[in-house]
């Protein structure tokens, strides 16, 4: 029998925290992933109380969604290596967790929220004070740059998409230049095509933005599509949002109208090494 996989939930036992919990419970209920709750501690002294409250959260989460195994996980370490490295201890196929934006505890702000996903080789869905809705991430919004992107990418999208039965917008920024105009279009054409084989329902929209500005643009479009998640990737590295700098990322995953961001690394190796989703 094969190990049933897993959702990590880095918790603060704050608000935002909750709301990871509770995007891990739709995605969970999916999936047929179990979740596990972490909490990281500075000192030894402080773990027989984090494990009472993570037992009281993981009761309360339990109660709420009753086919769900919820374990629970204290570390005594650096939340900027622990939360990756727990969910390579437990064989993690995602990690959902919240962000205060520029406020609150240290490790979830906005500038150090990206680091901590750096760190890690399991995607992240980053949300903010914002629950799941109903029927999930039924809208996806998916930036392609200039940069060639990886069917990782977009077979996490896709898989997520099968799961969910969301439409999937994919956007680029708008350019003057031809040259760049036929790589973008070259990039629409493969992403269509890559989604329409899968049935995954999608459109594609040239933004009023350039690349300067390519951030808002997402956002605005975002917005506009009402979606229900952001998906980016090399974040920190030498892809989208990566090359504007980290306040633009700042920016994508602390956005004003909270939609949650997912989040995958180049050197993750998703979805075709991860077994989140069943092929």
């Amino acid at each position: 029998m094969s190990k049933r996989k897993t959702i990590l939930v880095p918790t603060d036992f704050t608000k935002v925290a909750d709301c990871a919990m509770n995007h891990a419970t739709k995605l969970a209920e999916r999936v047929d992933a179990g979740v596990t709750l972490l909490h990281i501690v500075d000192k030894p002294a402080q773990v027989e109380e984090a494990r009472t409250k993570l037992d009281r959260e993981a009761k309360r989460m339990a109660a709420t969604a009753k086919d769900i195994k919820v374990d629970t996980l204290v570390r005594v370490g650096s939340v900027y290596e622990d939360i990756g490295e727990a969910a390579a201890e437990i064989g993690a196929v995602m990690i959902i967790m919240g962000t205060h934006g520029m406020r609150g505890m240290q490790f979830i702000t906005g500038s150090r929220a990206l680091r901590v996903i750096t760190n890690s080789r399991v995607p992240f869905i980053v949300v903010q004070e914002r629950n799941i809705r109903a029927n999930g991430y039924r809208d996806i919004v998916v930036p392609l740059d200039l940069h060639k992107e990886s069917r990782h990418k977009l077979s996490l999208v896709a898989d997520m998409a099968r799961y969910f039965k969301s439409k999937v917008h994919v956007v680029v920024p708008r350019e003057s230049d031809e040259f760049l105009q036929n790589q973008l279009h070259n990039h629409i054409k493969f992403a269509g095509q890559f989604l329409g084989e899968r049935g995954i329902e999608h459109e594609a929209h040239i933004l009023e933005e350039d690349s300067g500005d390519f951030v808002k643009g997402v956002i605005r479009q975002a917005v506009r599509v009402d979606a229900d998640l952001i998906a980016i990737v090399n974040t920190l590295q030498n892809s989208l949002f990566g090359v504007l700098g980290v306040p633009n990322e700042q920016e994508i995953i602390t956005n004003d109208p909270m939609i949650p961001v997912m989040c995958m690394n180049p050197l993750n190796n998703t979805t075709s090494d991860m077994p989140i989703w069943d092929t």
